[in-house]
């Protein structure tokens, strides 16, 4: 709810409805609402979950980063007895991620490692989201996996963006080792510079697994972003989405 770029964003409305419903909506689509947790520290947020029909999860106030909120919230739910192998982060302000990739992106991290991290990735569509600073970049290698997030245009020194230019769609699967690990490592000096999760992952030498989508996808980042959201949301609608 203190979001500094748009405070009260998760309620925020979105054609109707607020900004929480949809991404609980789309979790609930692809895992039921008995497998789907709202981590928060407001308490307006946790209301809303409970409202929803799904568990509200309150946590420190204190986390920089999404990872670590999960984290606390997971070993909250562990200590009270549920049983967690795998978890998928969706950022609150991601309501345009599909059902369908959601699924995708629990059912690859099943088929991996015990310390595993898979990332959901789409591409850029124009230079304009190739140069947004909200927009999380991402380089993968020939096998799949990231070798770098920035908020800045990469690869650098291109007039426009590559034919293939992709960034960090916020869902992002843990296995529940790997979790605990990234959280007890310290954070990096590159994760805090870009302000970027998955960059401690990186420096401390642990691969992530990025999952390329087709769906189109659009986070709340700014007031802006609600019309580009609700126009995305619409045409899902109306194709069946």
């Amino acid at each position: 709810m203190g979001s500094t770029r748009f405070p009260g964003k998760p309620l925020a409305s979105i054609l109707g409805e607020s900004m929480l419903h949809w991404v609980v909506r789309n979790s609930v689509d692809a895992v039921g609402a008995s497998r789907t947790f709202v981590a928060s520290c407001d308490a307006e947020i946790i209301d809303a979950a409970n409202s929803m029909g799904v568990r509200g999860v309150t946590t420190s106030p204190s986390h920089d980063r999404a990872s670590d909120r999960t984290h606390e919230a997971v070993e909250i739910l562990v200590s009270e007895g549920v049983s967690v192998k795998n978890v998928l982060m969706l950022q609150g302000d991601e309501p345009t991620i599909q059902p369908e990739d959601i699924r995708m992106g629990i059912e690859i991290l099943k088929k991996k490692g015990e310390n595993t991290i898979v990332n959901l990735m789409g591409e850029i569509s124009d230079r304009d989201e190739w140069e947004n600073p909200n927009t999380i970049k991402v380089v993968v290698g020939e096998d799949g996996s990231a070798l770098y997030f920035s908020r800045s245009p990469i690869p650098h020194g291109l007039q426009s963006p590559p034919v293939e230019a992709y960034k960090q769609v916020c869902a992002i699967g843990f296995t529940l080792p790997a979790l605990r690990l990234f959280s007890s490592l310290n954070p990096s000096p590159l994760e805090v510079a870009e302000s970027v999760d998955m960059l401690r992952w990186l420096t401390y030498g642990h691969p992530i697994a990025m999952v390329k989508i087709n769906a189109r996808t659009h986070p709340v980042d700014v007031p802006s972003d609600i019309a580009v959201v609700e126009e995305i949301l619409s045409k899902s609608h109306i194709n069946g989405g």
